[in-house]
């Protein structure tokens, strides 16, 4: 029996359509789980668009919902179990998804904030671990209204660094304070002292600004390029004192640092937004509002029922 999905369809106003596709079939080590809500990320978006994802596949990272069928190699949840996962192909009814890439949801935290968790908050973890975040560093965040932004803000100032966080307008700067930052700027106005760790979505022109602040042996971790912008690095920028600019993708089961953040969360240690919710049948919507920068958070969408 098909069931539906959002797949990537070229000829689409937001390169994604609603559509059917075959039943997944679950692996040895997968279980199948009945979605509930899916969240959209900004890479999702180009993942439409540059075709890393092909015409026709499901798109989607970030799923929650219940198992129906646990594991064939007893790995794993059992059925009935809500669960939150990482996984490729996320935004469909229907899900097999290995067994190492999900975690359970606490029973006090609701599955629409869950489901906000792992791509961003995933990288956002992994990010900043591989800065070498601690209680002595100076982190820079840009992009920090964002989903990556606003959960490596809090997890920076959770570790007792000093955290500094970068917006694109005044009316994005809401709640940061609160979150933990200890400075929150327009842009890097302003910012004169050097940094050990910068969180990067934003790339272009600001990433260089921000590989100009970083102190000796501080580390770039560069987790997006919302801009759309190069970064053109002026002569001998490179040259001088060791610091490094690191690519970043999230790589191998994340099964482990969700369930750390979905524990965080459900106790209330980390906070998650959500600047957009809705049905996936509105996904043009939420899409035209994340390439607009209007989403502080997360969008999270519903997977209605047929």
């Amino acid at each position: 029996m098909p069931v539906r999905a959002l797949v990537v369809d070229s000829s689409a106003p937001a390169a994604v359509r609603l559509a059917e596709v075959t039943d997944p079939v679950a692996g040895t080590a997968q279980v199948l789980v009945d979605v509930s809500h899916a969240s959209l990320n900004y890479g999702d978006l180009n993942d439409a668009r540059s075709g890393r994802v092909p015409e026709g596949a499901v798109l989607g990272s970030d799923a929650t919902g219940v198992v129906v069928r646990a594991a064939a190699d007893g790995s794993g949840p059992a059925v009935g179990t809500q669960v939150v996962a990482l996984t490729s192909g996320a935004f469909a009814e229907r899900v097999a998804i290995d067994t190492g890439a999900l975690a359970e949801v606490p029973k006090s935290l609701d599955p629409a904030r869950a489901v906000a968790l792992p791509v961003a908050g995933v990288a956002a973890l992994r990010s900043l671990r591989a800065a070498g975040l601690g209680p002595d560093k100076r982190v820079l965040v840009t992009g920090a209204s964002g989903g990556v932004g606003r959960f490596a803000v809090q997890l920076a100032a959770r570790a007792g660094a000093h955290v500094i966080a970068s917006v694109g307008s005044v009316t994005h700067r809401q709640g940061l304070a609160e979150l933990g930052a200890d400075e929150v700027l327009i842009g890097l106005d302003g910012l004169q002292r050097p940094v050990d760790v910068v969180v990067d979505s934003v790339g272009g022109p600001q990433l260089v600004e921000a590989w100009n602040l970083l102190s000796p042996g501080g580390s770039v971790q560069s987790v997006g390029w919302a801009s759309g912008k190069p970064a053109v690095f002026p002569p001998y920028a490179t040259v001088g004192p060791a610091k490094s600019l690191t690519s970043f993708v999230i790589e191998g089961d994340a099964g482990a640092d969700l369930a750390v953040l979905a524990e965080l969360a459900a106790e209330g240690s980390l906070a998650v937004e959500i600047g957009w919710q809705g049905s996936w049948e509105r996904f043009d919507e939420a899409a035209d509002a994340l390439r607009g920068r209007r989403v502080s958070g997360k969008a999270v969408m519903e997977v209605s029922p047929r």
